[in-house]
């Protein structure tokens, strides 16, 4: 395939300086013819694609033969001979065929106007090697001469091939990229590299900057809260602490339990469960919060008690006086100064070391709050079984039927999220690690946190905790698996978990686009797992509306906080 080098008309191959700005001036224009054909067959595809077929009658189309054929067609042409608007058809066709060959050929002809320009600057440049050795003075003192050589001259005649030497090269080093096929290679090998280092990058800082917005406050979300405090301060009267209600430790109700510092989230959990139950009255939410935000959450509810007679019930961690740093492994890793180090120093360099790990990096993996779903037993030691939800549900049917479920002595129902070779033991856990690879089948079934529903007999009698400890213990320097609490949950209840259908919990409305709408209607529980967030500008939006309609827009610091809907 020839391809032009740079030239430019009106170029005077004798100079060194004038045919180096000739030839990029030629290349110059090359590009630019390049790009405006390249917009006329653009154009010419438009026309092609934008064509619709209709009738048309002999009466009222009109034919203009301008090169190209234009028809022009009015709805009388409905009544038309059929024959004749296959003749239409087939005439429009070749129509538009012309137009395409015109624009090739004209690019053609462009072409080869270009490639013979080429040619004759080349024929140009050996020419002047030839003239040079053919002038007079260097042909009579140099090459034709019997006496001695005249060294001025001689300077002179090396001078000038030295110019035309220079510019040869020029040419030749500028042409070679479009002759030698390796060069192309190796210089497109460069460019992908560069342009992957650049992508690696942008993904870094992207996934960087997604972690930061997921994992941040909002501001309209942080004003609620310290509008609650601002409420309690004002009229702490109003807010004294009521006893506790016989309901809360009677097991012939239903318990639920939530463990979070989002008081809207926690809201819509409440708000989503109660008016989808039959029964209200007869449900119970356990609430567990931490120190900063437990009075807001009291405020919360007491302005704005659940309908239907439901109970609900706020403490924060520190009301459970066995979770101390002695009994709690996380609590004594925390202590640890190089998990600090992993998790404090730096944090924003390190995390752009490495996209797929950035995430364990988050603080909230040993927040007390999301370990606590592994103490269950003894923070509610009257019960029996309590559904645990996570602050990022929403609650769509009446929930009773999981209490009526036969767990077959099992202590942990949930449904299972692997499919095919994804989400199975392998991808949790450390399997070169000869105790995980002993203990555990990589391709096991994973299940989810977010809806489970536990048997707190059974869990007393497999020692569950005990389980947990042992393997909290073991991961403290994170080579079994890299922090989280689904991991040492997939561990502690490896052999005690019954599989629950499906329409009971859907997951992946905080990060899967693709769930089909039949799917997520159909569900008790849907799961906005991920980081795209409901009460989030990053939240999707066709899932969104289904958390919002479960926020109290009346409260008044909902409304003056502004808090996006």
């Amino acid at each position: 395939m020839a391809v032009a080098v740079r030239g430019g008309r009106g170029s005077s191959i004798g100079g060194g300086s004038g045919a180096g700005s000739t030839f990029r001036n030629f290349f110059s224009y090359r590009v630019f013819v390049s790009a405006m054909f390249t917009l006329l067959f653009l154009a010419t595809l438009s026309v092609l694609f934008s064509s619709h077929p209709s009738h048309h009658d002999d009466d009222d189309s009109v034919i203009l033969t301008s090169g190209n054929a234009y028809v022009q067609r009015t709805f009388l042409a409905l009544n038309s001979d059929p024959l004749k608007t296959r003749v239409d058809m087939i005439y429009r066709q070749a129509n538009d065929h012309i137009a395409l060959v015109n624009a090739y050929a004209a690019y053609a002809r462009n072409l080869k106007l270009e490639i013979s320009k080429q040619l004759k600057m080349f024929d140009d440049l050996a020419n002047n090697f030839a003239e040079l050795q053919l002038k007079p003075n260097y042909r009579n003192a140099l090459f034709e001469s019997d006496g001695p050589i005249d060294e001025d001259v001689l300077r002179q005649f090396e001078k000038e091939v030295k110019d035309k030497i220079k510019v040869a090269r020029s040419m030749i080093g500028e042409s070679k990229e479009s002759y030698d096929n390796q060069l192309k290679i190796q210089k497109l090998k460069d460019t992908i590299f560069a342009v992957n280092e650049l992508l690696v990058k942008a993904k870094k800082n992207g996934a960087f900057t997604s972690l930061i917005a997921a994992k941040s406050t909002p501001k309209s979300l942080h004003c609620v809260a310290m509008r609650l405090m601002e409420e309690r301060i004002a009229h702490p009267d109003n807010y004294v602490d009521e006893d506790p209600k016989p309901e809360f430790e009677d097991p012939t109700l239903y318990h639920y339990t939530i463990f979070s510092d989002n008081v809207i989230a926690v809201s819509v959990v409440v708000n989503s469960a109660v008016k989808n139950a039959k029964e209200p009255w007869k449900h119970v939410f356990h609430v567990v919060t931490d120190k900063m935000n437990v009075a807001a959450m009291k405020v919360w509810f007491k302005m704005r008690p659940v309908e239907g007679g439901a109970h609900v019930e706020i403490k924060s961690v520190e009301d459970f006086p066995f979770l101390n740093s002695s009994y709690v492994p996380v609590l004594r890793q925390l202590e640890s100064a190089n998990l600090q180090k992993f998790y404090f120093e730096n944090s924003a360099e390190n995390a752009t070391k490495d996209v797929n790990n950035m995430k364990f990096r988050n603080p909230k993996y040993l927040s007390m709050l999301n370990h606590l779903r592994f103490y269950l037993p003894e923070m509610y030691p009257k019960l029996h079984r309590i559904l645990f939800l996570d602050d990022d549900v929403v609650v769509q049917k009446d929930l009773t039927a999981l209490w009526r479920i036969d767990m077959d002595g099992k202590v942990n129902g949930a449904v299972e999220t692997c499919f095919g070779s994804f989400h199975r033991f392998a991808q949790y856990m450390n399997f070169s690690h000869p105790l995980i690879r002993e203990k555990f089948n990589p391709k096991a079934c994973a299940w989810a946190f977010g809806m489970n529903i536990f048997d707190l007999d059974a869990w007393r009698r497999e020692k569950c905790t005990e389980q947990y400890h042992y393997w909290q213990n073991l991961n403290e320097d994170r080579t079994l698996w890299m922090l989280g609490t689904l991991p040492p949950g997939l561990m502690t209840f490896y052999s005690t978990t019954k599989s629950l259908d499906k329409s009971w919990h859907v997951l992946g409305l905080g990060f899967n686009p693709s769930i089909s709408m039949d799917e997520i209607n159909n569900a008790a529980v849907i799961h906005f797992n991920g980081n795209m967030k409901p009460w989030l500008d990053i939240a999707m939006n066709q899932y969104k509306h289904l958390w919002t309609k479960y926020v109290d827009s009346d409260m008044i610091f909902v409304q003056m906080c502004n808090f996006g809907m």
